[in-house]
């Protein structure tokens, strides 16, 4: 039986609470140092199987701006984030579009959508 202690800082608030954590054989067994629950469960998912939201931008034809703020609906895996960020450079929407739009189903397949963070007129 392989036992490691992880020490990892929570993201989920401004805490920034010094999480240590107990894994054995790939299984978080124990989480101290968080001041809340989100803490532990923070912890879990991120040594068994780590998330991020993305957040970035894609060109819009036609809009009063020349790029529209894009987010993932739900996270996604962390180690995909950056080929979805990749991805989405060769997305381009047409204005109007509306916050809540989607504007990439599916991402690499991994079933998540993208979706427009903000309504976006014509010009």
């Amino acid at each position: 039986m392989a036992t490691e202690t992880k020490i990892l800082n929570c993201i989920n608030c401004p805490l920034s609470c010094e999480l240590t954590a107990t894994v054995e054989d790939g299984v978080v067994t124990n989480v101290t140092g968080n001041f809340c629950p989100r803490g532990a469960q923070y912890a879990k998912e991120e040594l068994t199987a780590p998330t991020r939201m993305l957040t970035s931008t894609i060109r819009i034809e036609g809009g009063r701006l020349p790029l529209l703020p894009v987010v993932s609906a739900k996270k996604l895996p962390k180690g995909r984030v950056v080929e979805c960020a990749e991805a989405l450079r060769s997305v381009s929407v047409k204005a109007p579009v509306h916050a809540g739009d989607v504007v990439a189903a599916n991402i690499l397949g991994l079933g998540v959508d993208i979706v427009a963070s903000r309504d976006m007129e014509t010009a």
